[in-house]
Parts: C-alpha cells; sequence; structure tokens
C-alpha cells in the first residue's frame, strides 16, 4: 500500500472512530452550576434478617428555582470489598438489588438518574434489596443534579446531599410460611 493510500485510509477510520464515540466529550451537554434541592425522606430498616427482601427510600425534592439537569443518587456499599486473597474480582454483595429505581439505570457503578426535576417537584429512588451478608453495614448515598459533575445538587448551608443507613443484618433468615387461604407470605422475626 502506498503512502497517500494508507494516509487516507488512517483519516478515514480516525474519522469514523470519532464519530461512533460522538467526536465530544461526555459532559458536554450538561450544564455547569448548582441546583438547591432537600431530601425530605430517607428510609431503610435498620435491623434485617438474611434473604429477606427490603425497601430503601430516597425522595428529593428541587427547592430552588431552576429545573435540576438530571437527578441522580449514587449508593456505595451495597457490596463490600473481601481480603481474601487472588480473587479476580474482590467485590462481594452485601445487598442484592432486586429491583432499581424504575427508569433509573445509568452507565455509572451504582448511581441511578431518574432525569429532570422541576421547582418545587419531588422524586423518590425506590430500591428492593435482598440482604446476602451477615453483620453490621453502612451503606452510604449521595445526590447529584447530573452525572458529569458539572452540575451540582446543594442543600442550605451548601452542602452536598447525602447521608447514611447503618444496618444490622441477622444471621438468620426471617421466619414466613404461606397462609392457605390467601396465599400470602407471613413473616415472623
Amino acid at each position: 500500500m502506498n503512502g497517500r493510500r494508507a494516509l487516507a485510509v488512517g483519516t478515514v477510520v480516525s474519522a469514523l472512530t470519532l464519530a461512533a464515540c460522538g467526536g465530544k466529550a461526555q459532559d458536554a451537554n450538561e450544564p455547569s452550576g448548582t441546583y438547591d434541592v432537600s431530601v425530605v425522606r430517607s428510609t431503610f430498616p435498620a435491623k434485617q434478617h438474611l434473604s429477606e427482601a427490603e425497601r430503601m427510600v430516597i425522595a428529593v425534592k428541587n427547592t430552588g428555582r431552576k429545573t435540576v439537569p438530571n437527578l441522580a443518587v449514587t449508593v456505595d456499599s451495597f457490596a463490600a470489598k473481601s481480603e481474601q486473597p487472588d480473587l479476580a474480582d474482590a467485590s462481594r454483595a452485601v445487598w442484592i438489588v432486586d429491583t432499581s429505581p424504575a427508569g433509573g439505570d445509568s452507565a455509572y457503578v451504582n448511581t441511578w438518574a431518574l432525569g429532570r426535576l422541576r421547582p418545587g417537584q419531588v422524586r423518590r429512588f425506590v430500591w428492593r434489596v435482598t440482604a446476602v451478608k451477615p453483620g453490621t453495614h453502612t451503606i452510604k448515598w449521595r445526590v447529584a443534579a447530573g452525572l458529569n459533575g458539572k452540575a451540582l445538587a446543594r442543600t442550605e448551608g451548601d452542602r452536598t446531599p447525602q447521608g447514611q443507613f447503618t444496618v444490622d443484618v441477622s444471621d438468620t433468615p426471617s421466619q414466613s410460611r404461606v397462609d392457605p387461604a390467601t396465599g400470602q407470605i407471613i413473616r415472623s422475626n
């Protein structure tokens, strides 16, 4: 292949590669700025049992005058790092996420986004998770106004909206039975 032809092929491949990647920064469409929010509800049972599904809820209200571009919540600690040597992946589940916030999946690890939030609106993030590791665990979470770090969520006092849950997971599964009359599962702890 002659030099001109190789250069032409290389140019075409480079152009196609840029086009496939969008040719611009991932955060190019995210506005910069701060957005006022408040966490109006954050709940997760402090006492849980192995193999028992529970709901974690974080509700956020836009308390500002601007529309939040893409309300997101990042949850750390659904998994923990194993200290066992020679593992291909040291991450081990503490809770299995059975269902995540509807329509909130993102390409980011442990981050869910529910889109634009107009002033005065409240959006609820709801996870249904099942504990698979006994012990006392802490789940940390934080709220963002976008996925790429340019749009920042802030509470009164110019703080990042965040929190944590400390949960004691019993090493015994909850007792349950099926009510023959209704078919409902009845749990007793």
